[in-house]
């Protein structure tokens, strides 16, 4: 079994003896002013910031610093096994990472970079309807890794169709409908700015590969991107989705669907009635909605009510190995990784996505170590206390 810890030992060991020191900090809470000296000011403004005044991005972190780990002393944790397996999907570590939109602001690799890091790794990969790189240019990137889709639902059922179909034989074994973006929040910064990436043709790459989309348009996208950037712009968002609807993504996607923004127990309930077989606690990182509740806030209540029914996935806000453990002892069943893992592929490609995930694996192992425990499966809500 790997022992993620072991990253910290040899990090020691080329400082002292090679004088070698890591070139990307190994303090996952400050990746992102690391990330602010190296990217635009429009790759800033849309991959940092939140909805509104950014309220819900701060209760994200405040939610984790009320919750504090108790550790326990004399409890042999010499072997550590972090190993899981998520909606048959085998992992080294309780770890996914998410999907995020748009990589190419971060690094002209984009989605690329970070699927070779994923498979690297030997994590999950999720890719992002909204990527800069196509369904299959990503499935090519991470070779033998596993990898997941995520669906921004379309106005046209026939695209998203053919998105499912592209996904499923591009080897992608399990489908995350995000639901809380079917309007997009309001984001001041960049609104004052007046940038949106799609609109100019960057994050579409799924849409400008795919044959019912291109047969949408009067000229291919590279000949008129303006034209496609509205195009797009007709078929997303979707505020008229309602829960009717996922019978019609059941019959065409035959693994298992997971589905993504789940904040009230009311909503999870109704998530499991329907058939799906698993669920994201998660608020978009508090891009979405402005004054909202901590996802780390309403997990322990929607695990106690369908966690024996359904697997609970968990987002925003985990940034460290610590803030890992907190959601795996309040219920979850592996957490999505979001923005370090951008921060890593600003600053060094997938050099530095894999340096995050490095880091924040080992931070989870050793955490686990010092706090008691011989694997994530030992915690529970009373491995935590409230602060």
């Amino acid at each position: 079994m790997t022992h993620f810890g072991d990253h910290q030992v040899s990090i020691y060991v080329n400082g002292m003896f090679l004088g070698q020191v890591p070139d990307i900090t190994t303090d996952l809470g400050a990746l992102e002013s690391h990330a602010a000296g190296v990217l635009s000011p429009e790759a800033m403004g849309y991959v940092v910031p939140s909805a509104g005044s950014g309220s819900t991005a701060r209760a994200n972190v405040e939610a984790f610093e009320r919750w504090r780990i108790v550790p326990r002393m004399l409890r042999d944790h010499a072997t550590r096994d972090l190993s899981t397996t998520v909606l048959g999907t085998s992992m080294p570590a309780p770890v996914v990472l998410g999907p995020v939109g748009v990589q190419t602001l971060a690094h002209p690799d984009g989605e690329l970079a970070t699927a070779r890091a994923a498979e690297a790794l030997g994590l999950t990969y999720v890719h992002s309807t909204q990527a800069s790189h196509s369904i299959e240019q990503a499935a090519e990137a991470n070779g033998s890794g596993s990898r997941w889709f995520q669906l921004y639902w379309p106005t046209d059922d026939e695209l998203a169709e053919s998105f499912l179909e592209r996904a499923k034989n591009a080897g992608y074994t399990t489908l995350v409908v995000t639901l809380d973006t079917t309007m997009l929040g309001w984001r001041p910064r960049d609104l004052d700015r007046g940038f949106l990436p799609f609109l100019a043709n960057e994050g579409i790459a799924n849409y400008t590969t795919d044959p019912v989309f291109n047969r949408r348009l009067e000229k291919p996208a590279e000949d008129d991107p303006g034209a496609a950037g509205i195009a797009f712009a007709s078929v997303f968002p979707n505020p008229g989705l309602s829960w009717d609807q996922l019978p019609w993504v059941r019959e065409r996607w035959d693994g298992p669907i997971v589905l993504k923004g789940i904040q009230h127990v009311d909503d999870a309930r109704r998530a499991v009635d329907s058939g799906v077989e698993g669920i994201v606690v998660s608020n978009h990182g508090g891009r979405q909605v402005d004054g909202a509740i901590a996802s780390l806030d309403v997990l322990p209540g929607i695990v106690e009510a369908v966690g024996r029914r359904t697997t609970v996935l968990f987002d925003s806000g985990v940034r460290t190995g610590p803030d890992v453990v907190k959601a795996l002892a309040l219920g979850a069943e592996a957490v999505l990784l979001g923005r370090p893992y951008l921060y890593g592929l600003a600053l060094a490609g997938q050099a530095g996505v894999e340096h995050v995930l490095r880091c924040l694996l080992a931070e989870l192992d050793l955490t686990l170590g010092n706090a008691g425990y011989r694997s994530h499966r030992e915690l529970t809500p009373e491995s935590l206390v409230r602060g």
